[in-house]
């Protein structure tokens, strides 16, 4: 998936709608392994129920729902 270049506020846009009749709570997270470029927990309430996603930086800078690689060693 080719994300380069889509900044988190579209990517947030993309997977949770842009549309939201709340505004989003956006947390972010202390840095660890999985979270060492960034991070962050995006929580919107929906008719059906809160929902919540979270949202990685990677080392190019791009916003991904899933975390970068490990790099052991």
């Amino acid at each position: 998936m080719q994300a380069s270049g889509i900044s988190l506020r579209r990517l947030i846009d993309k997977w949770l709608g842009s549309n939201l009749a709340a505004p989003a709570r956006i947390t972010r997270l202390r840095r660890s392994l999985t979270c060492r470029g960034g991070c962050v927990r995006v929580d919107v309430a929906r008719s059906s129920g809160p929902v919540s996603m979270f949202f990685f930086r990677h080392d190019d800078g791009c916003w991904c729902v899933f975390p970068p690689s490990l790099r052991l060693g």
